[in-house]
């Protein structure tokens, strides 16, 4: 059997159960931002975590995240 990575030709991987486990649970911080690499992105969600958008915007991240396809380790591209 052969076995495909999205991470030999994709910048941002994450393994999709811990992704969608941090973009629910802790998603106005940014976790899953920084789980995939983008620090950036990470830091923006933490700086404006007092307004609860990012919190709305990580929950459905979260959502969209359950439904990407995996390659054969479990890693989705975000």
């Amino acid at each position: 059997m052969q076995h495909f990575s999205y991470a030999t030709t994709h910048r941002h991987t994450c393994n999709k159960a811990l992704y969608v486990a941090m973009a629910l649970l802790f998603g106005s911080f940014g976790v899953h931002k920084f789980c995939a690499g983008r620090v950036w992105m990470g830091l923006f969600y933490a700086v404006f975590s007092w307004t609860f958008i990012p919190g709305i915007i990580g929950i459905i991240e979260g959502i969209w995240a359950a439904f990407k396809p995996t390659d054969s380790l479990g890693a989705i591209v975000v």
